[in-house]
């Protein structure tokens, strides 16, 4: 799944365009990359993010297209 879309199905970033401009801007990274909005996110990887001077780092559990608002808390764990 692109990471774009992941970041908006698991409720980390509220809006796809949103998760897209930050791709963009080089705020994102997995396993320690800085990432385009289209890398592809897989089981296992840790997603780090920087919103100013907070960076919040998230290790993905599962990747589904579509998901319950109850259910996307299971699609990963902060660390």
């Amino acid at each position: 799944m692109r990471l774009d879309k992941y970041l908006k199905v698991a409720r980390i970033i509220k809006r796809r365009t949103i998760a897209n401009e930050a791709c963009d801007a080089g705020r994102v990274q997995i396993n320690g990359r800085v990432v385009k909005a289209s890398a592809t996110v897989k089981e296992g990887d840790v997603i780090t993010i920087a919103f100013g001077n907070k960076e919040t780092k998230v290790e993905v559990l599962s990747v589904a297209d579509a998901i319950r608002k109850e259910d996307a808390e299971k699609m990963f764990r902060y660390l």
